[in-house]
């Protein structure tokens, strides 16, 4: 048996290759719309991708399971569990639909379904067995249900599927899937759907794997033994519910658009640029902080590239509407590809920055020395999320996670100077330059974020 790790940083996403190499099988678990490392690793290891398997309906990607059976004729393994409004309207004839207890082969591995509802209805977790070498399972697939140090969020069907009254549900169904996971072997490797970083959970761990038993002595979920108290802890701290999650609920339950249908955006000219800008478009501009705070074109919004570039892009996208970007032409397929991974396949075309014309306006940056002496001339705007925001702030800072601002821009004051603040800049540069696009006048961002705060001696609270 062969067993390869995936991981895509900017979503904090993991998936797998199993593979048999006795019959030349190979299963993919919970691939991402980018499919070619999955290809060129079965051909590298002489493998014939038979089997695709997802664990359940994502909301912070566009799955690739459609793309791949599409391309390598391979059978879909899907949940039929959840109830009639958590099935794949994509599935068809071909696809094998599964539920709990069910079991199913590559080659000589076994692969056994249970039904863990609680991060979403329909969610599966598949435990492995290498029956060319013993009669016990190896290890599971957690998805997004059990997480090296943490278990998956409840709370999303009603923050991002919009289903009013369902968290607390969803935490008691979590509780009783880790008192069932208590009665399975120690020696069971967790092999989780996401590591750190990713929003389905609130304390994932960076270690890429773990054992049951040691989840088992030391993930929080794991040390409850009264429910009320489980469904409490769960419930508290969870991070803020990206604006496209529930999109990607939409998109991967419907059914993605296959790559193969989707044009490359072409290269404009300037002169479409402002006359896209005047029309409403959102055109992200990805170069990095410096370069737009020197020169950039009013009205277009600055998300830099970064490891995190799909997820803040998310929170701005109108999946109703184009989406252009300035690049230049060498970073062309590397922003197409971290949009599509959040679904935005409207695409028209991109700038290379040659095309931004003359016409163009400054984004100023202030130091974190020279704010603690105008600390209480300004409305200072920290942008970082709540659990970020608990661990230390500003003193008189007024607090607004990243992807809420948009929704609130009329309780900022337009006749006072504002300051954005983060962590290091990045995503105080994003509001900045969105504040810029509406209007705001006099709009600075904390060069640095915090880290250059505290690192010039200056006090939190």
């Amino acid at each position: 048996m062969l067993l390869k790790f995936f991981y895509d940083k900017s979503l904090a996403q993991a998936s797998y290759l199993v593979g048999c190499q006795t019959c030349g099988e190979a299963l993919i678990v919970d691939p991402m719309r980018d499919i070619t490392p999955y290809l060129e690793a079965a051909v590298a290891e002489n493998l014939r991708i038979t089997h695709v398997a997802e664990t359940h309906i994502h909301a912070d990607f566009v799955s690739g399971s459609r793309e791949l059976a599409a391309a390598t004729e391979a059978r879909l393994y899907l949940s039929a569990e959840g109830g009639p409004d958590w099935q794949y309207d994509f599935a068809g004839d071909s696809a094998r639909l599964l539920r709990d207890g069910d079991h199913f082969e590559v080659g000589q591995v076994r692969i056994d379904v249970i039904h863990t509802p609680g991060h979403t209805p329909e969610h599966l977790i598949f435990v492995l067995t290498d029956t060319a070498n013993a009669d016990q399972p190896m290890g599971l697939f957690g998805g997004d249900c059990l997480f090296v140090g943490d278990v998956g969020r409840p709370d999303l069907l009603e923050t991002a599927a919009r289903i009013a009254d369902t968290k607390e549900q969803g935490a008691r169904r979590q509780y009783a899937n880790v008192q069932r996971l208590k009665t399975m072997p120690d020696y069971l490797q967790v092999w989780p759907g996401h590591g750190a970083g990713s929003a389905c959970g609130k304390a994932l761990g960076a270690v890429p794997s773990s054992t049951l038993g040691y989840e088992k002595l030391f993930s929080p979920a794991f040390q409850f033994d009264d429910e009320d108290a489980f469904v409490a802890w769960l419930l508290e701290d969870q991070p803020e519910t990206p604006n496209y999650f529930g999109q990607m609920k939409r998109v991967n339950k419907a059914g993605p658009a296959l790559l193969r249908s989707l044009h490359r955006p072409a290269q404009l000219e300037g002169f479409i640029l402002h006359e896209e800008l005047k029309n409403g478009a959102l055109v992200i501009d990805t170069r990095p902080l410096q370069d737009f705070r020197a020169a950039h074109v009013p009205g277009t919004l600055n998300i830099a590239l970064s490891d995190k570039f799909s997820t803040y892009a998310g929170d701005f996208v109108d999946y109703d509407k184009p989406t252009y970007f300035i690049a230049e032409p060498e970073l062309v397929d590397h922003v197409v590809k971290e949009l599509r991974a959040i679904g935005v396949d409207n695409i028209p075309g991109f700038f290379p920055p040659r095309e931004m014309g003359k016409v163009l306006v400054t984004l100023e940056a202030i130091s974190a020395k020279t704010l603690a002496k105008k600390r209480n001339d300004v409305y200072l705007l920290d942008v970082r999320s709540q659990s970020e925001w608990r661990e230390g702030h500003i003193r008189g800072a007024h607090h607004l996670p990243l992807g809420q601002v948009a929704g609130h821009l009329d309780e900022l004051p337009r006749d006072q100077p504002i300051v954005i603040q983060c962590a290091t800049g990045l995503r105080s540069q994003i509001i900045a330059s969105l504040l810029q696009k509406v209007g705001f006048t006099h709009v600075r961002n904390l060069d640095g974020g915090i880290d250059a705060w505290k690192a010039a001696g200056l006090p939190l609270e």
